[in-house]
């Protein structure tokens, strides 16, 4: 069976409505970075720009058959703080996973509730709210998921 985690900071006591953007997107962030890495502008036949782009990327047989084609398990899971949460990135890179392949650290641009705890070179100021994992089979998935609890 295949699911995803996403790992969630409590201690921002973000609102509803924004532990659920946050979530989604770190629950997209797989499948958005394999479209932003292949979106083409389409053309027409005077080479002249559709508005429109075509992506073609290839996924794993098992996430597309176990996942995809099954039940979309996802579970969020909450880390007590940046600290606690930054724990699963070692975790990750213990099992040979990759950042932007198999985890994703998602970062609020901190324009309604949050206060930044990080400037980027673009002068945006960032807070990291979660972390979610591609879909992955359960049994390895778990090895991380375990030492978190369900988010209440």
């Amino acid at each position: 069976m295949y699911k995803q985690i996403i790992i969630v900071r409590k201690d921002l006591n973000m609102s509803p409505g924004k532990l659920a953007a946050q979530v989604s997107h770190a629950s997209m962030a797989f499948l958005s970075t394999a479209v932003k890495q292949n979106a083409l502008p389409m053309l027409d036949s005077e080479m002249k720009p559709t508005g429109k782009y075509s992506v073609m990327f290839e996924i794993d047989a098992s996430i597309y058959e176990q996942w995809f084609q099954g039940t979309f398990t996802k579970l969020v899971l909450q880390a007590r703080n940046r600290s606690n949460l930054m724990k699963v990135t070692e975790m990750a890179q213990e099992l040979g996973m990759t950042e932007g392949e198999d985890y994703f650290l998602i970062k609020d641009n901190c324009y309604t509730e949050l206060t930044p705890e990080e400037v980027g070179e673009d002068g945006v100021g960032r807070t990291l709210t979660c972390i979610g994992f591609r879909p992955m089979d359960a049994e390895v998935i778990d090895q991380i998921g375990k030492k978190y609890h369900l988010y209440t």
